[in-house]
Formats: C-alpha cells, sequence, structure tokens
C-alpha cells in the first residue's frame, strides 16, 4: 500500500501542475508581427551528431540569402551554445537553465538535431530537448509540409506539440515491479487551437479539405475529445471538410492513392503525428528531405525531422550527411519570418538539386556527396537564379 500511496502521491501532483499550465497558455500573447521588428534574431543550435555538420551548410545559406539585411542589422544570427548532451548531461537538465535564457532572447531558432539517451545510453535519462522546448516556449504547433508533384501530393501536417503522449514523457509512475503507468494528456484549449491552427492555415492557401487522425474508437476519452475540438471548430469555417480517419488505417494506407485521394492538410495528436510525418517524410524522399517548424505565439523553433545519427558519427560518416532536411527548415523560417522571395528562392534550389537535376548526389556513403559539397551545389544553384 506504501507505494500506490507514492503512487497517488506523485499522481495529484502532476494533474496540479497540468491545471497550472493550462491557465498559464490560456493567457496567450498575439502572434509577433515580424514586418514591424526594427530588428529580427535568429539564434542557431547546432546539436549533437551530425548537427553541427549541417547546420553549417544552413549557416551559409542564411548569410547568403540574407546578406543585405545582416548588414544593415534588421536580422542578426546568433550562435547558441551548450544545447549539447554533455552539456546537458553535467547540469542534469534536458534544456539548461542559462541556454534557456538565451534562446529565449531570440525571435526564432534554427536548430539541430539532439540525442535523446535512451535506457542503454550512457547518459542519464533526461527528457528529450525538443520536448522540453516545446512546452517552455509553447510551441504548441509542429508544421511539416510534404509535397510530392509527381503524385499529387501536397500535403501539411499540424501535430498538436505538447500535450498527448509526450509531454509527461519522463514522469510515469513506477508503482512496483509488476506495475508502471504512463499517461496522455488531452485538454480542450490546446486541441481546439491547434485545429484553428490547421483551418487556419487551410482557409489562408485556399485548401478545402483538413482530416484528423485519431485512434478514436478504442481511446475513447482523450481521442474522442481531440475529435470534438476538431469539429467545433470546424463550424467557424464553412467550405472546408472535416474527414476523420484512424491511425493504424493512415499508416498502411499513407501512399494509397485512392485512401489518400482529395486530402490536403492533416490535424493529429502528438505521437501520432509524430509517427505519420515520419511515414509521410519517407514518402517524399526520406527523413532528410522534410523540414519542421515548432511555432507558438512569442517563439518559433525550426528544426530537421531526424535525430543527431548516432550510426553515421560512429562511422565516421558524419560529413558525408544530408543537409536537405535542415535546408528545407531554414526555408520555412525565412518564409516565417517575411523572407518569402528568399524561402522560393531555397525551395526552388531544393528541388534542383534534389529532384530535378541532381547534379550530384548525397546518400550518406563515402563514395557520393559531402556535406560540404553539397552545399556547395546548393548555394550555386542559388546564385544561378537569380531574382525569381
Amino acid at each position: 500500500m506504501k507505494n500506490v500511496d507514492a503512487a497517488k502521491e506523485k499522481f495529484g501532483k502532476l494533474i496540479f501542475s497540468e491545471l497550472e499550465r493550462i491557465e498559464d497558455i490560456k493567457e496567450q500573447q498575439e502572434f509577433i508581427d515580424f514586418k514591424k521588428l526594427d530588428r529580427i534574431i535568429i539564434g542557431i543550435a547546432p546539436g549533437d551528431g551530425i548537427g553541427p555538420i549541417i547546420i553549417k551548410q544552413a549557416r551559409r545559406v542564411l548569410n547568403l540569402l540574407l546578406k543585405d539585411a545582416i548588414r544593415s542589422g534588421r536580422v542578426e544570427l546568433r550562435e547558441i551554445e551548450g544545447l549539447t548532451i554533455e552539456n546537458r548531461s553535467a547540469k542534469m537538465q534536458s534544456v539548461p537553465d542559462d541556454v534557456l535564457a538565451e534562446i529565449k532572447k531570440c525571435h526564432v531558432i534554427l536548430k539541430g538535431p539532439s540525442t535523446t539517451p535512451r535506457a542503454t545510453d550512457p547518459w542519464p535519462n533526461l527528457r528529450s530537448a525538443n520536448a522540453t522546448l516545446r512546452k517552455e516556449l509553447d510551441l504548441f504547433a509542429n508544421v511539416r509540409p510534404v509535397c510530392i508533384p509527381e503524385k499529387g501530393i501536397d500535403w501539411t501536417f499540424y501535430r498538436e506539440n505538447i500535450e498527448g503522449a509526450y509531454i509527461w514523457g519522463n514522469k510515469g509512475i513506477h508503482v512496483n515491479d509488476d506495475l508502471d503507468i504512463d499517461f496522455v494528456v488531452e485538454t480542450s484549449f490546446g486541441s481546439e487551437r491547434i485545429a484553428r491552427a490547421a483551418f487556419e492555415f487551410a482557409k489562408n492557401n485556399g485548401k478545402t479539405n483538413v482530416t484528423v487522425v485519431t485512434k478514436a474508437n478504442i481511446v475513447k476519452l482523450t481521442d474522442g475529445n481531440f475529435i470534438s475540438a476538431c469539429k467545433k471548430v470546424s463550424k467557424d469555417y464553412p467550405g472546408i471538410t472535416l474527414e476523420e480517419r484512424f491511425v493504424d488505417a493512415t499508416a498502411a494506407k499513407l501512399a494509397d492513392p485512392e485512401f489518400n485521394q482529395g486530402l490536403q492538410v492533416f490535424v493529429l495528436p502528438n505521437l501520432y503525428g509524430d509517427i505519420i510525418t515520419d511515414i509521410a517524410a519517407e514518402l517524399q524522399g526520406g527523413l532528410g528531405t522534410a523540414g519542421s517548424a515548432n511555432i507558438g505565439t512569442r517563439y518559433a523553433v525550426f528544426e530537421a525531422i531526424h535525430g543527431s545519427a548516432p550510426f553515421l558519427m560512429s562511422h565516421n560518416r558524419g560529413e558525408y550527411a544530408d543537409p536537405s532536411s535542415i535546408l528545407r527548415a531554414t526555408a520555412m523560417l525565412l518564409s516565417y519570418i517575411g523572407y518569402k522571395k528568399q524561402s522560393e528562392k531555397l525551395t526552388k534550389a531544393l528541388n534542383i538539386c534534389g529532384i530535378e537535376e541532381r547534379k550530384i548526389v548525397i546518400t550518406s556513403l563515402r563514395k557520393d556527396a559531402s556535406t560540404e559539397e553539397y552545399g556547395d551545389y546548393v548555394i550555386e544553384t542559388i546564385e544561378k537564379l537569380g531574382d525569381i
């Protein structure tokens, strides 16, 4: 009974902390209008593993595309140090306080992948740095576009980013050797605002379909409430249809033209969104080909959707990592802060280099292009495009 009482006490504290969080996020600010800012600060956090290698190419691209804005002081590229597994472990914090303070001085962050320790790793059992940043900065929307023109696919995924199965990812309760419990968190406010973000995107971009993906036939309460929130929000958007799909069927049939016909914008709880967007990225050409945005009202973080690639690093192939994903994220960042022409130019260059022309190929194998060589190729292509 002693173990059960301790579990009850811990669960009670978690509930009260979550109720406090809900009240805090209800007081959210309006989104930043970057046109009104005299100076935009872009923080650059290289991260772990291949992070510094691929971030180097993104930094080169930003310096090229924003050279006039940087020269005039309108834009600043600011290095964020300390978001490494070594520093995080030494301080026993998923995101050390001093690093978080520096991040909060920026408007947007371009972030390399971070290592999240597994049970068998030599590092302490720290919570994911990404999950921590999403919660601390209230980055409630994870946005991932996937475009495969030859298959008629132009999808945008809105994944709820700070609730679901991940919000208490390291706060499960070990009752005894026979029983462990983890949690799924859903709030009406959180579900409604991610649904509204998805519908707003659809409205502003001429889309006529939003699809909500859950397992509500089995996970009755949290997934059921997520669907109810989407249905409530959909009433404010006449002309945009809301469809429902189950996550297992979506994972199995996402590439099936009959199944995905007419699908445009997806809205998903956290865990399902993580899985489905990785599958969608594979259809596009792999995790290395897709970027990701994590957006809140005050801050936004842009990153590659893959991890720190310990396999490549352990096999001395980090210098052959594909930087396409972080460069796609860079294009999303440029558009977000109001530099749409520069974003379009980078996107066009990436399509030429990775899909259309493919003068050199990067596969992470030594026989093919290195990260630096591929970065050179992208920059040369940008320079050839001129004004578009």
